[in-house]
């Protein structure tokens, strides 16, 4: 007796599409709610980061230890889950965005009066070591463009869609992690350096992500390539955010404080954890009923 596929169950919410990917890869399907996520894990691992480094004066040195390692807790728990979980998906995007932020301002920064005022101690160790943004967007632009040298070298594609084995995953991440740190670096030269100011910052990065949209309509041009620019445009447009929240009015910014900008990022966060969860448990529930059931003896 034949048997045949039953149709997926109807549902708005499910794409076949996704629940083709969810069995293949770790990775998650792009939508406007994946860049929504970006942009408040990338602000939050802004505001978080500054949290822990300057709000609760652990300083550089020891927070981007701590978070670091925080960071590869996570990464092994992603490399080792056998599908897609949105939860530990985006505690990575996190660990790294709050992990570059310290790595970024480590790398620039140090105890001069431009950064720290007189008698400020933030913690034990070394404050920096004061490469300064250009010298140090320089060094980290460098090292991402080596990396999808390597990546490119491999023979692995940048698709996240076609990213499922654990070599392409690793090339991933490590991009992800100096996308991120560099992401700071921009953010803070645009906010501190730039002229510009935190909200005219924001609005520079915010117009090429607008031409980025804009240019995914244009049939010659890849649609990798743009998803890349904007993973790493969205890390200074978060960068120069978290900062127009968190700095004293005084400077140009709302004066929020890192707790309150970072409890209301961490809660947009959860929240969209929490219904990618429930949506990936009913695309995963959708695909177990669509296979076929086992020929009787």
């Amino acid at each position: 007796m034949s048997h045949s596929l039953p149709p997926l169950p109807s549902s708005p919410d499910l794409d076949l599409e996704e629940i083709g990917q969810a069995a293949t890869s770790k990775l998650p399907h792009v939508t406007l709610l994946f860049w929504v996520l970006k942009i408040a894990a990338t602000t939050l691992g802004e505001t978080g980061g500054d949290m822990f480094a300057q709000t609760l004066q652990l300083g550089y040195f020891l927070t981007t230890i701590a978070l670091f390692l925080v960071f590869l807790v996570s990464l092994v728990a992603q490399m080792r889950s056998k599908s897609y979980q949105p939860a530990l998906y985006w505690a990575v995007i996190l660990t790294t965005s709050m992990a570059g932020t310290t790595i970024s301002d480590f790398m620039n920064r140090d105890a001069s009066a431009q950064y720290l005022s007189s008698g400020t101690s933030l913690g034990w160790g070394p404050q920096g070591l004061g490469l300064g943004y250009p010298v140090g967007a320089a060094i980290l632009s460098a090292m991402l463009l080596a990396t999808f040298a390597v990546w490119r070298a491999t023979g692995h594609p940048f698709s996240l869609k076609k990213i499922t084995s654990f070599r392409a995953e690793l090339l991933f991440w490590t991009a992800i992690l100096i996308s991120n740190t560099l992401g700071t670096s921009m953010g803070d030269f645009l906010s501190d350096s730039s002229g510009l100011g935190y909200a005219g910052g924001a609005l520079l990065i915010a117009s090429l992500l607008a031409v980025i949209a804009a240019l995914k309509f244009v049939p010659r041009v890849s649609n990798v390539a743009l998803f890349w620019a904007a993973f790493v445009l969205t890390r200074p447009l978060g960068a120069t955010v978290g900062d127009f929240f968190t700095k004293p009015t005084v400077k140009g910014g709302l004066g929020l404080g890192t707790y309150g900008a970072s409890a209301v990022l961490l809660a947009v966060l959860v929240s969209g954890i929490v219904w990618l969860t429930v949506k990936e448990r009913r695309a995963t529930a959708a695909l177990a009923a669509s296979a076929p059931e086992p020929a009787a003896a």
